[in-house]
C-alpha cells in the first residue's frame, strides 16, 4: 500500500469543529485507510455540506507499504510524554510520530469549536466491532453516541498509544477497532463509524450522500452490536522473549470461565481467574499483549 501521510482534508468553509482521523498506526491494519480513500472520493464526488473540518491522516507509512505491524517499534506505544518532548528521531517510529504531530499541530493553529479524533484499528483474530475509549475529558459521553460495544479502560493500562497523546493535549474522541485485519466488514465498519462521526461532529446530511443508506447502515445495522459497556479487569503482558501460543478458537468478546486453559507461555499453561470474557487475543507474530479479560458493567458506572 502506497499512501501519502494526509489522505484528504474536506470543509465547506463552515465555522465548526475538526475531526482528526488516523488510520494505519499499524502496517498491517490497512482497512481505515481504505475506508477514508473512500469518504473523500464521496465526499469530493457529492460535496455536501458539513460544519468544520474533516482531515484524514495515514500512521506508520513505510509499516503500510511492508505490509508489517512497524518496523523498529510499536508506533501504537511511542506517543509518551518523554518521546514527544525529546524531539528525537531514535526509531523509525519516532520519525513518523512527529511528522503525525506537525500536521496535527498545523490544524490545531486554526480556530475550531471543537477538537475530535477517531482513531481506525483492526484486530487479528475475528470481531465484533468495538470502541476503546480512555475515560478522561468527555471521551466516554462521546463514544455512547455510537452504536457498538465499547471498552473503557485500555488507554489507563497501556500508555503510549496515539489515543493517550490525544486525549491529555485535549482532543475528544476514541479508538475504534473494525474487525479483523483482512476482513471486507472491517472496511465496511470503518467507513461507516467515520460518516456517523461527521454526522455526530460536523452536522453531515448523510442522506445526501451518493452511497446512503448503504455506507452507514452495513456497519450501524448490518454488523454492529447491540451497545454494551465493558471494562478491562486483566492484561497478559508479553516480554520479546517470551514464547507465547494462544489456545486457538477464541474471539473479542468470547466468554471464558475460571480455570479455562487459554495460552501457552515458555512451556507452562496459562488459565482464566475469571468468569468473564477475553479480549484481543493475540494471534500474530509481533505484539506485547497476550490477552485482556473483560467484563460487562452498566454504561453509568465508572
Amino acid at each position: 500500500m502506497d499512501v501519502e501521510r494526509i489522505i484528504g482534508t474536506y470543509t465547506s468553509n463552515n465555522p465548526g469543529p475538526l475531526l482528526f482521523v488516523t488510520a494505519g498506526i499499524h502496517g498491517n491494519e490497512p482497512s481505515g485507510v481504505l475506508a477514508l480513500q473512500h469518504v473523500f472520493e464521496e465526499l469530493n464526488h457529492t460535496k455536501p455540506t458539513i460544519n468544520g473540518t474533516l482531515v484524514g491522516v495515514s500512521g506508520n507509512k513505510t509499516a503500510l507499504e511492508k505490509n508489517v505491524r512497524y518496523i523498529d517499534e510499536d508506533l501504537n506505544r511511542t506517543w509518551t510524554e518523554e518521546n514527544i518532548k525529546s524531539g528525537k528521531n531514535t526509531s523509525h517510529e519516532h520519525t513518523e510520530m512527529h511528522d503525525i504531530i506537525k500536521i496535527l499541530q498545523t490544524y490545531l493553529e486554526k480556530e475550531h469549536s471543537k477538537n475530535y479524533f477517531l482513531d481506525c484499528h483492526t484486530t487479528s483474530s475475528a470481531s465484533l466491532p468495538y470502541i476503546s475509549v480512555q475515560e478522561v475529558n468527555n471521551n466516554d459521553a462521546w463514544a455512547h453516541r455510537f452504536p457498538t460495544y465499547i471498552v473503557r479502560g485500555f488507554s489507563d493500562i497501556i500508555t503510549g498509544d496515539i489515543d493517550h497523546y490525544l486525549s491529555r493535549i485535549g482532543i475528544t474522541g476514541f479508538v475504534f477497532e473494525a474487525g479483523q485485519h483482512t476482513s471486507k466488514k472491517a472496511i465496511e465498519n470503518h467507513e461507516g463509524m467515520i460518516w456517523l462521526a461527521l454526522k455526530e461532529a460536523c452536522n453531515i446530511k448523510l442522506e445526501n450522500l451518493s452511497c446512503y443508506p448503504e455506507c452507514v447502515t452495513r456497519f450501524s445495522v448490518d454488523n454492529a452490536p447491540e451497545q454494551k459497556t465493558f471494562k478491562i479487569l486483566y492484561r497478559h503482558a508479553l516480554n520479546k522473549k517470551d514464547q507465547f501460543k494462544m489456545e486457538p478458537g477464541f474471539e473479542n468478546f468470547s466468554k471464558v470461565k475460571k480455570g479455562q486453559f487459554l495460552a501457552m507461555q515458555n512451556g507452562k499453561k496459562i488459565t482464566s481467574k475469571w468468569n468473564a470474557h477475553i479480549f484481543m487475543p493475540l494471534y500474530q507474530a509481533q505484539g506485547d499483549d497476550g490477552f485482556f479479560i473483560i467484563d460487562e458493567i452498566e454504561p453509568t458506572t465508572v
